[in-house]
């Protein structure tokens, strides 16, 4: 969600990658609910960070805590930054229902929505 938010919000000035320290595929809530405010991602895919390993960036954004745990060195000048959000698939996993399931997706993306708003401004802070 944060890729594409980024895209859709910010595709401007920000030439965003995104990678998972265990990729999983696509969560087709997460496409569901990104669709709901008019970004697709399902046209993403689940990569490892692995696969990014020769690229330079100036900055690493990780989301998620294992992620912030996990995460590899990367070469170059590389900035890292953690701005943590809950994982919707662990907190959907005792939800009854697809529409309860869906709320802590769409919490976790306002969420994301709301930070991207403030890149690139808050990098720099």
């Amino acid at each position: 969600m944060a890729e594409g938010w980024t895209r859709h919000l910010k595709g401007d000035v920000i030439d965003v990658r995104s990678a998972g320290i265990t990729p999983k595929g696509l969560d087709p809530h997460a496409i569901r609910v990104m669709r709901e405010v008019g970004v697709d991602i399902s046209s993403q895919r689940s990569k490892s960070v692995t696969d990014l390993s020769r690229l330079e960036f100036d900055y690493v954004i990780t989301v998620c805590n294992q992620a912030d745990e996990n995460c590899p060195v990367f070469p170059g000048n590389t900035r890292r930054l953690h701005f943590g959000f809950d994982d919707p698939p662990r907190l959907a996993q005792g939800s009854r229902t697809d529409d309860e399931a869906l709320k802590h997706y769409r919490r976790v993306r306002d969420e994301i929505r709301a930070l991207v708003e403030k890149l690139p401004d808050i990098l720099l802070e």
